[in-house]
Formats: C-alpha cells, structure tokens, sequence
C-alpha cells in the first residue's frame, strides 16, 4: 500500500506566498515523476507541474515564474513553491506519484488533496 499526502494549503491574500508538500510512504520500491494537479470547482483537473526523479521540471504556462517545484528522494517528499498568488490559483491542489512497490508493479497514487484560496 502506497499513501500520498497533502499538507500547506490555506487561505492568502492575492500576491502572497504558500509551500505545499507531499509526502509518499509505504511500500515503496521507487518513485519516478512526481505531479502537483489542481482542480478549481466546476472546471477539470489541471496540471500544475511534474518533476522526474533526476530533477527535471515542468510547468503550466499559467504558473511559469510563479511556482517552483522540488523534491527529495530520499525522503519520497516532493514541494510547491508558490509565490504572486492570484485569485484564479485558487483550487484543490492534488498530488499524484508515479511509483513502484515492493511487487515491483507500478501505478499512479494519488492524494486526497489541499484547499488553496487567494482572496482579500
């Protein structure tokens, strides 16, 4: 069993900064990509940002410059920086890994997910 789990979300004010993290535990073998996700109320999921276990990130052109994600291996942890939050970042912020257990069989865990809202 594999668990991943959300925690920093909250309520801010439109230019201000939040860090989300996510940790995966369990019976983990690996972790390959790990994704931030957001789905605001009545719209689809989006995809925020990914990073790969070498470190390479990606980014919704909508956070570009604005967030920052990261993580540790060693730690199966992975963070969302946020930063120039804007109303529109407002949304359930996800977390999805790609891992391998100890059957070697691998498969995508996701969260259960954490509220971030801008608004003065």
């Amino acid at each position: 069993q594999v668990r991943v789990v959300e925690s920093g979300g909250g309520l801010v004010q439109p230019g201000g900064s939040l860090r989300l993290s996510c940790a995966a535990s369990g019976s983990i073998f690996s972790i390959d990509t790990m994704y931030w996700y957001r789905q605001a109320t009545g719209k689809q999921r989006e995809l925020v940002a990914s990073i790969t276990a070498s470190g390479n990130t990606k980014y919704a052109d909508s956070v570009k410059g604005r967030f920052t994600i990261s993580r540790d291996n060693a730690k199966n942890t992975v963070c969302l920086q946020m930063n120039s939050l804007k109303p529109e970042d407002t949304a359930v912020y996800l977390c999805n890994a790609l891992a391998q257990d100890y059957r070697r069989v691998w498969s995508y865990y996701w969260g259960q997910g954490t509220q971030v809202t801008v608004s003065s």
